[in-house]
């Protein structure tokens, strides 16, 4: 029986272009939540999104891990922050300030709604100008980082999907103490956490805390930076829309997030509760 559902956000409970969940989303988690189930967020997103993502329903992302997993809530508690190293980051700023357009990017997730939450790094003024021309996210730059640690990072590169493969391989053999991972098999995005911590750690941390075995979590997802989750259940699902190397690493398989097959898996898990039984979708 499914106790625990995590699932990332992007392309997997939410197709990508919605303003958020949907209403038979919202509906498919409160149906588990009813049932007496724990559901919760994974995502690369930063814990201020997961309001306008969820239509400010505290009830579902009160337990989850943003940021890749670096944030742990656990009942709308902060239990655990994993940070990234504020040396190691300039260093990735100097390096990323040589790669035409591509620009390490910090989130500050107290500014003022009018700043944004994101700005870009680099040693460079003019190099961060030209950054900010092209990814039109964020408004401003800072030329390099001043605290010990930090939270959420990642580098911004433009380019063929050939190029942005080329600079987050030489990245993951240049800084062997942190992960570089793509968010979205499309996104121009290179997400970085500390190494060796990952989704997939967040889910044993999760599954922990509230007394579950890992064969009572399912987790969702699509993209690279799924996959340690992907790996980390035995009931680990992939949508249609997912990525190769995710779709081969997953149990099961439903439909696309453009048809909201989350939701309806959810409405399933919620519905075999209650007999304590598995969803008919991961019945063999």
């Amino acid at each position: 029986m499914i106790k625990l559902v995590l699932t990332d956000l992007d392309d997997t409970l939410i197709k990508n272009g919605l303003p958020s969940a949907t209403d038979r989303a919202l509906a498919g988690i409160h149906a588990m939540l009813d049932a007496g189930l724990r559901f919760g967020p994974v995502s690369g997103r930063i814990p201020s999104d997961l309001g306008w993502m969820f239509n400010d329903d505290a009830a579902c992302y009160a337990t989850g891990a943003p940021v890749n997993g670096q944030m742990i809530y656990i009942d709308g508690e902060l239990v655990h922050v994993e940070k990234l190293d504020g040396a190691e980051l300039n260093r990735i700023a100097h390096i990323a300030s040589h790669i035409p357009d591509a620009c390490l990017a910090l989130y500050d997730f107290d500014a003022p709604s009018d700043e944004g939450a994101g700005y870009f790094v680099s040693p460079s003024e003019e190099h961060a100008q030209a950054c900010m021309r092209i990814f039109t996210h964020f408004k401003r730059s800072v030329r390099e980082l001043d605290q010990p640690h930090y939270v959420k990072a990642n580098l911004w590169c433009a380019g063929d999907r050939a190029h942005i493969t080329e600079v987050r391989d030489m990245l993951r053999e240049e800084f062997p103490s942190m992960d570089f991972v793509f968010p979205s098999p499309t996104a121009p995005i290179i997400d970085i956490s500390p190494a060796g911590w990952s989704k997939g750690t967040a889910v044993h941390y999760i599954a922990r805390e509230l007394g579950l075995s890992l064969d009572e979590v399912a987790v969702f997802g699509d993209s690279e930076n799924d996959l340690s989750m992907i790996c980390a259940v035995p009931n680990s699902v992939a949508v249609s829309n997912a990525s190769p190397e995710v779709a081969k690493a997953a149990r099961w398989h439903i439909g696309s997030s453009a048809d909201d097959a989350v939701a309806d898996a959810l409405f399933q898990i919620a519905e075999a509760a209650q007999t304590g039984d598995m969803p008919a979708f991961m019945r063999d």
